[in-house]
């Protein structure tokens, strides 16, 4: 469970002001259609957190059991940082609009978590826990729909009420916390 309960919790406050969230936004305020997109995200976030976490355990499988303890903590720590640096989002959302709101919010939540914060932290969980690798993309997609599915029910009147600051520090402490924890792993 606590494979679980972590890639829920680390996911859900880093993808907070992220810009796949961002993304939600926009495309709830373009589509208008929350059940769709909702499933587009979870769809989305199913495959390429599965990747993610198979990219994890096959980290782990390679590499030396200590390099990969400092490795996993100098990572966490490196996520700590990039917690801090809010995101913004690119204008890609125009190309794929013409294939209907579940498509679009497919490829481009797809697209969008290649190379991002709640990707990287799936691959580091999925290394972490290695033993319960289908926890970690539960709970890591958990999260991801924990963030997202307010945003796009609520849409831009909730988001503007969070405040990013307090989010993004209390995410980089928490990933601070995930690479402490994994020295004296």
């Amino acid at each position: 469970m606590e494979a679980l309960t972590t890639s829920t919790l680390a996911v859900a406050i880093a993808e907070i002001g992220d810009k796949t969230q961002l993304l939600a936004l926009v495309l709830s305020c373009r589509f208008r259609t929350p059940v769709t997109i909702i499933a587009g995200i979870l769809a989305a976030t199913l495959l390429n957190h599965a990747l993610a976490g198979w990219v994890g355990v096959w980290i782990q499988q390679w590499l030396d059991p200590d390099w990969l303890r400092w490795l996993l903590a100098g990572s966490f720590f490196a996520m700590a940082a990039w917690m801090l640096i809010p995101d913004k989002l690119d204008d890609e959302e125009g190309r794929f609009r013409r294939f209907g709101p579940f498509i679009t919010t497919f490829v481009l939540f797809f697209l969008a978590e290649m190379g991002d914060k709640t990707q990287l932290a799936t691959v580091l969980l999925a290394a972490r826990f290695v033993e319960d690798f289908w926890l970690v993309v539960a709970g890591t997609t958990l999260g991801m729909m924990a963030a997202n599915v307010p945003v796009v029910l609520l849409g831009k009147k909730g988001a503007e009420r969070i405040p990013m600051k307090w989010v993004h520090s209390a995410s980089a402490a928490l990933f601070v916390i995930l690479g402490m924890t994994t020295l004296w792993w």
